[in-house]
């Protein structure tokens, strides 16, 4: 157990920066698989705004370090591939 002032609080901090990180990673995968579903299902209209909303949160946890960079871009281009044959 931490014995200093700063250093309890840098735990706390710690904690609560992990519930914050996780409930968004969270968030991004929920948002896919609710894009793969309507992506099953047939429905184009509703995954091309799913997509948009998801690409720009992927970009927002890319930005804030909550994922890499390459990893958002190669999930944004895998759905969007996915939607674009949905489309055809």
């Amino acid at each position: 157990m931490a014995n200093l002032r700063a250093a309890k609080k840098s735990i706390k901090q710690d904690k609560k920066r992990q519930l914050h990180n996780t409930a968004i990673a969270s968030e991004l995968k929920t948002f896919v698989k609710k894009l793969n579903v309507l992506i099953d299902s047939n429905k184009a209209d509703e995954a091309v705004k799913m997509l948009s909303n998801l690409t720009s949160k992927l970009d927002k946890a890319a930005k804030k370090g909550l994922i890499k960079r390459h990893n958002a871009d190669r999930k944004k281009s895998r759905l969007s591939i996915k939607v674009a044959k949905l489309k055809k």
